[in-house]
């Protein structure tokens, strides 16, 4: 290293082995998989392939630096995360390739593992009450904790691509599987097709009952205990969705495959844009 350092100071402008540019681009975000807002300081957060991020002023801020491809993610208080995935490839104090639960209590400055490190790699997070729901991609199994994720409980296995709980009936969890909704009433244990559904990538539920979810073609549909389901509108970009999060019954947040944020004050009807990635960053 110190050899490589000195033939870089020594190389001048002119020299032929100089080089143009010392430093690679920045990667972004990267794909994203989890958005979610801090009371602390009621600012967004966007967790992706190359970290997770505090959006300002349209600016993706990485936090301290840390590059771990973030999978599941989920702000269970002011400051605390939850998340999955796996550790940067620069990291030196890397033991596995999955994280297990990792959780951070300083808004993503660091992080302490959980538990089920190098076995569950989580892709949905979901916390109901005294419950926290995860989809584990390696057994293809939602996994049910009752203390904080700590130690955890193997339920029913079945596809899916999102979770949704309410703390208020926690025993009830709604699966995104991309071919309609899932619905389980014993915590996770076993799930039934919910008639009339629309073929859901994401859903969420900010208040009992209320479900609010993005379609495969970027379409913002709520039903009230999955009975009727309403339109509302769809996202204005080019990609497919990836992730919904609803803040409230009306504040929602969404991303699609370029890596783009979109909140939502009226339930879905209309979007703007928070965080367009630079060109040339999307779709990793």
């Amino acid at each position: 290293m110190t050899g490589g350092l000195l033939a870089v100071a020594c190389a001048g402008p002119g020299s032929p082995g100089a080089p143009q540019d010392a430093s690679p681009p920045d990667p972004g975000t990267g794909h994203l998989h989890g958005l979610g807002v801090n009371p602390a300081d009621n600012a967004v957060y966007a967790a992706g392939h190359f970290g997770v991020f505090r959006l300002t002023d349209g600016k993706a801020v990485r936090m301290a630096d840390r590059y771990q491809d973030t999978m599941g993610f989920t702000i269970t208080g002011p400051s605390t995360f939850l998340a999955s995935g796996h550790p940067s490839p620069t990291d030196p104090d890397a033991r596995s390739p999955h994280l297990g639960l990792i959780r951070s209590t300083d808004a993503g400055r660091t992080w302490t593992p959980l538990s089920a490190e190098g076995e569950a790699d989580f892709h949905a997070l979901e916390k109901a009450g005294d419950l926290l729901y995860g989809f584990d991609s390696q057994s293809g199994k939602v996994w049910a904790s009752t203390n904080g994720g700590r130690t955890w409980d193997k339920r029913a296995e079945l596809p899916l691509l999102d979770l949704a709980a309410h703390a208020k009936s926690p025993d009830t969890v709604w699966a995104a599987t991309g071919n309609g909704l899932q619905r389980s009433t014993d915590g996770g244990a076993t799930f039934r097709s919910v008639p009339g559904a629309p073929d859901l990538v994401a859903v969420d539920e900010p208040e009992p009952g209320l479900l609010i979810a993005l379609t495969a073609d970027g379409r913002t549909v709520s039903t009230l205990d999955a009975q009727e389901w309403t339109q509302g509108g769809r996202l204005p970009g080019r990609g497919s969705p990836t992730v919904l999060t609803a803040v409230s019954g009306k504040r929602l947040l969404a991303a699609d495959s370029t890596d783009t944020v979109y909140q939502s004050t009226d339930t879905g009807r209309t979007w703007v844009v928070l965080h367009r990635p630079p060109e040339g960053t999307g779709d990793h």
